[in-house]
């Protein structure tokens, strides 16, 4: 019979109890907790109890042992060469398969040879797309020198490459090249122009004529008018309607529609996807993480790091983690005596800085939406002074922009210091400042050209919009969103040449005082992130009016992953003061999410509420964008547009709204339970240790009583009637030895 660590079980099959077990700390705690109102209440629980661990020992047993058998199954599939085991034993092993191999028939081998034939071509396969991953050696020589830390920013930059790419891919084969393929094809194209008489129907052309000075090229370049206008680049070139083929006739208006809706959808499903295990982590991981000191100490260390200086600062970075851990310790126990007094001064102190922030923001809002009436209007007036004024004209919005998304967080890290929060809650509301200053300024970009678009003076628009400033306003919006692309992509080369490497220079160079308190550019990744999210959001609002900016985004991120990372070997080094998240891809992730939110609300407006131009692009013969799916749904056959009205009706809207919302309580009721039994299986933890410390201890009584016997009272045998159990202590130790501390009383199972 096999014998039980803690309980002895005789032939009757009665569970003698150990009184070690009375006297450990979880046994104790459960006793504590599973109160009863009388004495025998109390004595039958405490047999529960006991009976209740037994049947838990068991059945965790018996999840251990099929927990094995799983991994002995699994074990069974792989190939011998990739089992943890000597090389005896991988003989062994082999003996043992070609065993079971002979005992099967024909049949049972061929289907066990298909199998790990296709078993081993689909890894090999995955080592080969693997092994063709954009960027995939310079990312591993930049985790092998400066960690995971700085690879994460890095890995998403090359998500963000690969999702331009897709979404340029996206809209050049539903919307360009139905129109490219035109001449070589049988199909007859219908345009959108009807009524060419009409005031709305005036698009005047923006191309340079007669003898153009070459710097007049150049403004068209980088401002995206001129020559470019009436290009594939901008939304006012399409002006197809319809492409008639002798079998179907294929509705571009609706293509264009549909394929700004796939961009969206796709960058959501993607972006959630990647965003969902770092948001079990984070559901794992608590505010005050379990025993974060001993895993920071333990655990903490990145061994992909090989670089000596990368090793400094990591060391540097786990150091900064635990004072940082100790000060919100400290900052807590501080909160806790605080008095009233104390708490209104804190509360008074933050609620004048946040009102000197609220009105930071504003005064860079109202300098965004003057900068950008200002452009416009000098665009407008055809104001020519020279080349370099013209050109200011141009990006002046950009220009403000960039100012403000420099100014501020300089000035937010300034004034959190004053706030009195603790050092994480710092960094992530700085951030959120940030976060927002960065994606609200596109905003109020959108909102200053909209309001110039839709607003006619004093007489009533009659087509809907200004036309007489504005006679194909997407194209208007397509060129600030380009203006925007290009002059981030200028800022971000212009200041790793002429910032960080004269810095670099100057530190390395010249030692003095000022240069040693300057010291070297950091690599600040949440900062870095915030750049490359700034440009997504951009992208996003801007591939509705530019289908072309998602190439021009791929072609601008494959240059900044080389500029960042010859700025990192050559001009910065990693920051000393970790982002806690910059570990992971969540952080990343959860504010490209409310970057695509963002850019989504002026895609809406714009395809749903604003009047769509009558002299260019593919939806002339539409008052709003939006009208071409119900029109389009209209031509379809009886089936298809029952379906399509019954999914647009009040009735199906309510039905998957109680639906989403039961589903959506089930998430989080199930979110809740997982919360739960993490908390318990913590406090099951936290109980072993203290189990396996008070076992230490009494081992160490044990052999201190053993040292002080003599001889002859060791080698006593023991009584006959005693029952026998087995522990992991010496057999010779005395029968006394477990009730060194005295058997729990009664008035400790309260």
């Amino acid at each position: 019979m096999e014998v039980d660590p803690v309980f002895t079980i005789d032939g009757s099959e009665r569970i003698t109890i150990i009184p070690l077990l009375d006297q450990l700390p979880s046994y104790q705690s459960l006793l504590y907790r599973r109160k009863s109102s009388t004495i025998g209440n109390k004595r039958r629980g405490s047999s529960r109890g006991r009976f209740g661990s037994l049947s838990s020992i068991k059945s965790t047993a018996s999840t251990i042992n099929r927990h094995d058998d799983k991994e002995q199954g699994l074990s069974e599939g792989r190939p011998i060469r990739e089992l943890a085991m000597s090389m005896k034993d991988k003989r062994t092993e082999r003996e043992k398969r070609s065993v079971k191999a002979q005992d099967l028939g024909n049949w049972g081998q061929w289907r066990q040879n298909t199998r790990r034939c296709l078993k081993r071509w689909k890894e090999d396969s995955e080592d080969r797309l693997n092994s063709m991953k954009l960027w995939r050696r310079d990312i591993h020589q930049i985790e092998a020198r400066f960690g995971t830390g700085i690879l994460s920013y890095f890995s998403f930059l090359r998500f963000l490459v690969v999702l331009n790419l897709i979404i340029f891919l996206l809209m050049f084969c539903f919307i360009m090249l139905p129109i490219i393929i035109i001449p070589y094809t049988s199909g007859n194209a219908t345009y959108t122009h009807q009524d060419s008489g009409s005031v709305c129907s005036v698009y005047p052309s923006s191309t340079r004529r007669g003898l153009v000075i070459f710097h007049e090229h150049i403004t068209d370049l980088l401002s995206g008018g001129g020559f470019l206008e009436q290009t594939y680049l901008f939304y006012g070139f399409y002006k197809v309607d319809k492409i008639h083929y002798p079998s179907c006739t294929y509705n571009l208006a609706l293509a264009y529609l549909l394929a700004t809706i796939s961009y969206l959808l796709v960058s959501l499903i993607w972006i959630v996807k990647r965003s969902a295990t770092g948001f079990k982590q984070n559901l794992v991981k608590d505010e005050d993480s379990f025993q974060c000191f001993c895993n920071k100490i333990f655990a903490g260390w990145d061994f992909c790091i090989t670089n000596e200086k990368a090793a400094e600062l990591k060391r540097s970075s786990l150091l900064y983690e635990l004072r940082t851990d100790l000060e919100e310790e400290r900052m807590k126990q501080e909160k806790a005596k605080r008095t009233r007094k104390d708490k209104c001064q804190i509360y008074a102190i933050r609620f004048i800085l946040n009102l000197f922030v609220i009105a930071v923001l504003a005064a860079c809002f109202y300098s965004i939406y003057l900068a950008t009436t200002f452009s416009q209007e000098q665009q407008r007036n055809h104001v020519k002074v020279n080349f370099i004024v013209d050109l200011i004209y141009e990006y002046l919005p950009s220009i403000v922009i960039t100012m403000a998304n420099f100014i501020t967080p300089l000035l937010f890290s300034v004034i959190i210091n004053y706030e009195d929060y603790s050092p994480a809650f710092e960094i992530r509301f700085t951030l959120i400042r940030c976060v927002f200053m960065r994606l609200t300024s596109i905003g109020v970009l959108l909102f200053s050209l909209w309001s110039q678009i839709t607003n006619c003076g004093e007489e009533e628009c009659f087509c809907g919009y200004n036309t007489a400033l504005y006679s194909c306003w997407e194209t208007r919006v397509g060129q600030e969103m380009y203006k925007l692309t290009i002059f981030d992509f200028i800022i971000i080369a212009a200041v790793t040449i002429l910032v960080e490497f004269p810095r670099k220079l100057i530190v390395t160079y010249w030692k003095s005082g000022f240069s040693k308190w300057w010291g070297e550019q950091e690599f600040g990744i949440p900062q870095n992130v915030l750049e490359i999210v700034y440009g997504q959001t951009i992208c996003w609002i801007g591939t509705f009016y530019c289908p072309l900016l998602p190439a021009i985004c791929t072609i601008k991120y494959f240059f900044v992953f080389y500029i960042k990372k010859l700025s990192l070997i050559k001009n910065c080094r990693p920051s000393t003061r970790p982002f806690r998240a910059s570990s992971s891809n969540f952080f990343f992730l959860g504010v490209l999410l409310i970057g695509l939110a963002l850019a989504c609300v002026p895609v809406t407006v714009s395809v749903a509420q604003i009047n769509c131009s009558q002299a260019c692009g593919p939806f002339v013969n539409y008052n709003t964008s939006w009208e071409a799916l119900p029109k389009a749904a209209l031509e379809l056959s009886d089936g298809p547009r029952t379906f399509l009205h019954a999914l647009s009706s009040e009735a199906f809207a309510v039905s998957f709204f109680v639906v989403s919302c039961l589903a959506m309580f089930y998430v989080i009721a199930l979110a809740g339970a997982h919360k739960k039994v993490i908390n318990q299986l913590k406090q099951q933890l936290d109980m072993e240790g203290q189990d396996k410390r008070y076992l230490i201890v009494m081992l160490c009584q044990a052999q201190g009583l053993s040292r002080a016997q003599p001889p002859a009272s060791r080698s006593k045998p023991r009584s006959g009637g005693s029952p026998s159990y087995h522990t992991s202590f010496n057999c010779d130790f005395p029968q006394g030895l477990l009730l060194v501390h005295p058997t729990p009383n009664s008035s400790t199972h309260v």
